[in-house]
């Protein structure tokens, strides 16, 4: 259909082309006094003929690029659309009040291009400056006005609530941040997460009817020791099968941030450009920092995956890979450590003995 409307086009075009420039070219090849071919129609009709024969090899050119433009269009926001067409209408404006005045001068040339080249240069300009300088146009208009003060408010109650799921809600300790006040805003259950743990509590598999009890247990907790609020909304979404998905749709319609342990549920939220906040990696930041080089004690447990290895724990989960350490199973003993991994699963320290 797009090629079609093109081809169209070059016909009109071709017209009006032929119109304007053939008579010209009869005088020059001395077939003016032709009334037959110095025709208008005849004109008209060769010109829109020449340029619609050419459409075709032509066509598919301009239907790629008008794609392409389209794509990219429809990339850009509408803000940015919008404020860099109003500053390419006042580049135009003023270029057209200097054309004005060029014209009174009277000199061919610089008349006939100097306008061209301004409206190139000026429209280019107000472009740019309307795309780049949008947000200081909107706070501008809005930052004074008891309206934008009351959007503002909005805008950050949504930013202050935080969605839970189901595996934060069974792991616990969201109660436990909750309670020394690290996390502000109100927490926010949707009743399909509160069905899903409903569904879990009533499994016939006594682990996860285990668990599923723990977090109903948990959100109680949550509810009555926690200052402000734990609001339960009843949005779903009738279309969607996935739990996680619907979280992150009702993330986008609240403007909310996700709370989570779930490292899959993480990684879409990033894909959705979904703010989520991960106890996991909140965990592992309040870990405490070791030094290669630095000694501790630690008692060696368990024999490592490569020969000679022996494997210890810190308070907080931290694996210990002692290098040579396999023949200190069951004791106490100072190593010293060499390096720290960080890891997706966390933190890894390796070591060997001091004595070594």
């Amino acid at each position: 259909m797009l090629k079609k409307v093109i081809q169209v086009a070059f016909l009109f075009i071709g017209g009006a082309l032929g119109l304007v420039f053939l008579p010209p070219l009869y005088e020059l090849i001395h077939l003016s006094s032709n009334p037959w071919i110095n025709n208008p129609y005849i004109s008209v009709a060769l010109g829109a003929t020449l340029l619609f024969v050419l459409s075709f090899g032509l066509s598919d050119y301009f239907v790629r690029l008008i794609t392409w433009m389209e794509e990219v269009l429809s990339k850009v926001p509408v803000g940015d659309l919008l404020f860099g067409t109003v500053g390419l209408i006042m580049g135009l404006s003023v270029s057209a009040l200097f054309g004005f005045a060029i014209n009174s001068i009277q000199l061919p040339v610089i008349t006939e291009v100097t306008p061209i080249i301004l409206s190139i240069i000026l429209g280019y300009l107000g472009f740019r400056v309307g795309f780049n300088k949008r947000e200081e146009f909107v706070q501008l208009f809005t930052k004074s006005g008891p309206s934008a003060k009351k959007k503002q408010g909005e805008q950050e109650a949504k930013l202050s609530h935080k969605l839970l799921d189901t595996s934060v809600i069974i792991d616990g300790r969201i109660a436990d941040i909750s309670e020394t006040g690290f996390i502000e805003g109100t927490l926010v259950v949707p009743q399909f997460v509160l069905t899903e743990l409903q569904h879990i509590a009533d499994s016939s598999d006594t682990l996860k009817r285990t668990r599923g009890r723990r977090g109903l247990d948990i959100l109680k907790r949550l509810q009555d020791e926690r200052q402000s609020k734990v609001l339960i909304v009843e949005e779903d979404f009738e279309d969607v099968a996935e739990v996680d998905l619907k979280l992150v749709r009702l993330a986008k319609k609240m403007g909310a941030q996700i709370l989570t342990n779930d490292f899959n549920l993480n990684k879409v939220c990033e894909l959705h450009q979904v703010k989520v906040l991960n106890i996991n990696d909140l965990a592992n930041a309040v870990k405490p920092v070791v030094i290669p080089g630095e000694d501790m004690q630690v008692v060696v447990i368990k024999d490592g995956k490569e020969q000679n290895q022996g494997v210890a724990y810190l308070d907080d989960g931290t694996m210990i890979v002692v290098e040579g350490g396999r023949s200190y199973i069951g004791q106490a003993i100072t190593v010293t450590v060499t390096s720290v991994l960080q890891t997706s699963a966390g933190r890894m320290i390796f070591a060997k003995p001091k004595d070594d």
